[in-house]
């Protein structure tokens, strides 16, 4: 299922690259998720705010918070990420007023996945 997910949105954001920002993802998010490799879940929310031709993404997981630069548009969008010395990459495709998604660590064999639903 994970690979049918990177799949689909990998197509959007290809697809969709020159589509103007119809319905970005700017806004407020609850975020619930999985770690790669069956390492548990998680939930907290997610910021997204727009910043010229980027976007910039702030996740609140428990005490942790993750910072990322996003690019895309109303179908599907990527983030690269960091927190501490973590780094890592998502993918994200639109699904109703929300996002669905996957992600990993850099240098990381497993993905995890995320559902964002709108506030």
């Amino acid at each position: 299922m994970v690979r049918n997910v990177v799949a689909a949105v990998a197509a959007v954001l290809v697809l969709g690259a020159s589509l103007a920002f119809a319905e970005s993802p700017v806004g407020r998010y609850q975020v619930v998720g999985s770690n790669p490799g069956g390492g548990g879940r998680y939930s907290g929310t997610v910021m997204v705010a727009q910043t010229g031709d980027t976007f910039r993404v702030t996740w609140r997981i428990g005490r942790e918070t993750y910072v990322g630069t996003g690019i895309g548009n109303d179908k599907g969008f990527a983030v690269a990420y960091r927190s501490g010395s973590q780094t890592g990459i998502a993918i994200y495709g639109a699904d109703g007023g929300g996002w669905k998604g996957v992600w990993a660590y850099s240098g990381g064999r497993d993905v995890g996945a995320e559902v964002w639903t709108r506030r």
